[in-house]
């Protein structure tokens, strides 16, 4: 589902009393774009070295599930720095663009240290589930999607009735509008799919998205079911997530 980014843009940019989550937004850009997978920075090289740099630096900041669970403290602290690193350009901008729609109504809802603790929360939750889950496993994770799906979580629970509009390349991109609680399901039956195929290769950590949503609406059903629930916002626009 691809959604149409302009609307969403402006909406959320709209919102100023998101400071956290366009702190994120920040932090994030600045160090993909300092770091080795953006290609910019001419420290690292370029070619061969380049990729090695690369694969030097996700090794450092990443969570390698083999050696989270060796008991060294560097790689107790990953589940944490992996947050903040991002694998391509893609990657940076699909996981961006989806934090910076959902994240401000979210942060608004539940509090700017509230927030930021859920996001770190459940984002680290979401990377150390799927690392248990291939513990024997030395392949790279990196990535805020874990987190990010908390945030879409959060989100449906919160914001049920927000209006999303979203772009079916299967319907020839036409565009459609749907409550929250019709799009992200179906989000997240996709993600469950996809997860079902998941091999332990260089890939998309869908189970880090499942369990990232998991945790997060769960936190928002926990926290707010005693609460009386806002009526939803105008309209909430749907990105393309990327890994």
């Amino acid at each position: 589902m691809i959604g149409t980014w302009g609307t969403a843009l402006v909406r959320a940019a709209r919102n100023q009393s998101a400071p956290v989550t366009h702190s994120l937004i920040t932090l994030c850009c600045l160090i993909f774009l300092v770091g080795p997978a953006s290609g910019l920075n001419p420290v690292y090289g370029t070619g061969d070295e380049l990729l090695s740099a690369q694969r030097a630096y996700f090794a450092r900041w990443g969570v390698v599930p083999v050696e989270l669970f060796s008991g060294a403290p560097r790689a107790a602290l990953t589940p944490a720095t992996a947050l903040f690193v991002h694998g391509s350009w893609l990657h940076l901008l699909g996981n961006m663009l989806f934090l910076f729609v959902f994240g401000a109504m979210a942060e608004e809802r539940m509090g700017h240290l509230a927030y930021a603790l859920f996001y770190l929360g459940c984002g680290c939750l979401a990377l150390l589930g799927y690392a248990a889950a291939h513990a024997d496993s030395g392949q790279t994770l990196v990535g805020a999607s874990g987190a990010i799906s908390a945030v879409l979580g959060a989100f449906l629970y919160l914001f049920p009735k927000a209006r999303v509009t979203s772009l079916f390349p299967f319907l020839f991109f036409l565009p459609l509008r749907f409550p929250a609680w019709v799009v992200l399901p179906f989000w997240v039956s996709l993600q469950w799919l996809a997860a079902t195929r998941e091999t332990r290769g260089p890939g998309v950590a869908y189970l880090a998205h499942l369990l990232g949503f998991s945790f997060g609406f769960g936190y928002a059903w926990v926290r707010y079911r005693w609460t009386a629930k806002v009526k939803s916002p105008a309209t909430a626009t749907e990105g393309e997530n990327q890994p």
